[in-house]
């Protein structure tokens, strides 16, 4: 499913309880300096990321301060996140303006809020310009979290140079079906440098059967609850996307590569440590 671009007004775009990805639940909010926003997800655990901007965060008492950072887009610093328990409320003040993404997966345990600074990111590049599958992958809440989260991914990824593919080969994960797949549901949130960019997300629901693809504009939004899939990018531009998994029985994303091109792996530098990092 597309969201198309829209003002949200600081409400979901994807809620609690999504009739195409229960699993998750995305809000970005955009706050002026001196500006604050409260919220809480009963039934979710949920990470506040700024896209851009600083922030302080408070979660039932325990605050995190300067938060974030980045200046006028995704392109400019690193990422930095604060956890929020199962419905905890949370409160962000705005240090600057800011845009703001709260990314959420069902759960059903409170654990103990944290934040993820810089320095504690786990990093990925793989691919190539050859192969036209370069790419950059900005985990916050990753593999170095795992212990400390129920069944939460949150990403930031970016292809490398000007145009290609990402995520390919095609993929799924829809089904628990252990050890070769879990159903995670994902969602995405698009940017593009220069925002005029443009990509494509394709869907295919069934191997051999024609599927969907959707245009992907700047702050486009993707559903993904089953099918395989992999998206692309003009040549001449750079293409973001703030990703979330939501695990239905474990945190840890096992990925069924398309049996048409799984024997592409083989041809991608580094892509077998990628696909090792989503737990």
């Amino acid at each position: 499913m597309h969201i198309p671009p829209h003002d949200n007004q600081n409400k979901p775009i994807v809620d609690a309880d999504d009739p195409t990805v229960p699993l998750n639940y995305l809000n970005i909010v955009n706050l002026k300096a001196g500006e604050a926003f409260d919220y809480q997800v009963p039934g979710y655990e949920t990470c506040i990321v700024p896209a851009t901007g600083t922030i302080d965060v408070d979660v039932e008492g325990v605050g995190f301060a300067d938060l974030g950072g980045r200046g006028v887009d995704v392109w400019d610093g690193e990422p930095e996140g604060v956890y929020v328990p199962v419905g905890a409320k949370a409160t962000i003040v705005a240090k600057t303006d800011t845009e703001t993404f709260i990314a959420g997966a069902r759960y059903d345990k409170v654990l103990d809020p944290f934040d993820v600074r810089s320095d504690e990111l786990d990093l990925v590049q793989y691919g190539s310009d050859d192969t036209k599958t370069h790419r950059k992958i900005k985990h916050i809440l990753g593999q170095k979290q795992h212990d400390k989260v129920g069944r939460l991914l949150v990403s930031e990824l970016f292809t490398v140079g000007q145009g290609g593919w990402s995520g390919f080969p095609a993929h799924k994960h829809d089904t628990d079906n252990l050890p070769h797949e879990t159903r995670h549901d994902e969602t995405y949130n698009f940017r593009f440098r220069p925002n005029h960019g443009s990509g494509v997300q394709i869907l295919q629901r069934e191997e051999g059967v024609p599927g969907d693809a959707y245009q992907l504009m700047d702050r486009s939004t993707i559903l993904i609850d089953k099918g395989y899939h992999a998206c692309a990018v003009m040549p001449g531009y750079e293409m973001y996307y703030f990703t979330i998994l939501g695990g239905l029985s474990q945190r840890s994303l096992v990925q069924y590569f398309q049996p048409t091109h799984a024997y592409q792996i083989e041809t991608i530098p580094g892509i077998k440590d990628m696909i090792a990092k989503f737990k």
